[in-house]
C-alpha cells in the first residue's frame, strides 16, 4: 500500500492536505504522545494518520519538517493502545534535528541521538516482526539502512500503522510526509 488514500487521523491537525501523493501538515497547539516517565503528564493528543494492517509489516516514508521550537517532532508511529505504542523519526531537540524513538509500554521511554539532516528529508523504515519492533533510517553517505532501536511491542494480530508529528511547545509545525508505503515485512536480518 503506497499513499494516504485511506488513512484515518487519531487527533486531526489543525491544517492537512495531500499535495502530489504527499501528506503536509501543520499541527495543532501543544499536542504530544508521552505517558508518564519523568515528566509526569499523560498525553495522547499528537496528530497520527494510520491505517491498520494485520500480521508482520514493514512501512517507510521519508519526513520533511520546519523544525523550530522544542519538540517539534515527526516520523513513523505503531501502535495497539493508548498505552503500548512506538513512535519514531525526527525531534528538535537542544537546538538541533534529532534521531529520536520513543517506546510505551505503560510507561514512555526515550532515546535520541544526533545526526545531520539530509537536505531533502530522512528516509525512515519501522518493521514487525511477531513482538518486535525494528526502527532504521536510510543513510545519507552510502544509501544504507542502519539499526537505530529494537524495541518490544505486546503481540497482537492488528496494529495501526501511520506517520505521526507533534508540537509539545507550540501550534504551527509544518512537516511533510513522502513516499509512504507499508508492505510485507522485510527480512529478519539485523545485520547486512
Amino acid at each position: 500500500m503506497k499513499g494516504f488514500e485511506n488513512y484515518t487521523w487519531l487527533n486531526a491537525p489543525a491544517s492537512s492536505e495531500i499535495r502530489s501523493g504527499d501528506l503536509w501538515v501543520k499541527t495543532g497547539d501543544r499536542t504530544d504522545f508521552w505517558r508518564g516517565t519523568f515528566y509526569d503528564f499523560w498525553r495522547d493528543s499528537g496528530h497520527f494518520a494510520y491505517v491498520t494492517v494485520e500480521g508482520d509489516f514493514s512501512a517507510e516514508v521519508t519526513v520533511d519538517g520546519l523544525y523550530e521550537a522544542l519538540y517539534d517532532q515527526a516520523g513513523l508511529m505503531v501502535r495497539l493502545s493508548e498505552s503500548h505504542w512506538i513512535k519514531a523519526g525526527t525531534e528538535f531537540t537542544d537546538g538541533e534535528v534529532c534521531l529520536s524513538v520513543v517506546v510505551t509500554n505503560d510507561h514512555s521511554d526515550w532515546s535520541v541521538q544526533r545526526m545531520a539532516l539530509p537536505s531533502d528529508g530522512l528516509r525512515l523504515r519501522l518493521t514487525r516482526h511477531g513482538e518486535a519492533i525494528k526502527v532504521q533510517y536510510l543513510r545519507e553517505l552510502d544509501q544504507k539502512w542502519q539499526l537505530i532501536r529494537l524495541a518490544y511491542l505486546p503481540p497482537t494480530t492488528k496494529a495501526e500503522v501511520g506517520v505521526m508529528c507533534c508540537s509539545p511547545e507550540r501550534n504551527g509545525f509544518e512537516v511533510l510526509f513522502r513516499d509512504f508505503q507499508i508492505g510485507p515485512a522485510i527480512d529478519r536480518r539485523l545485520h547486512d
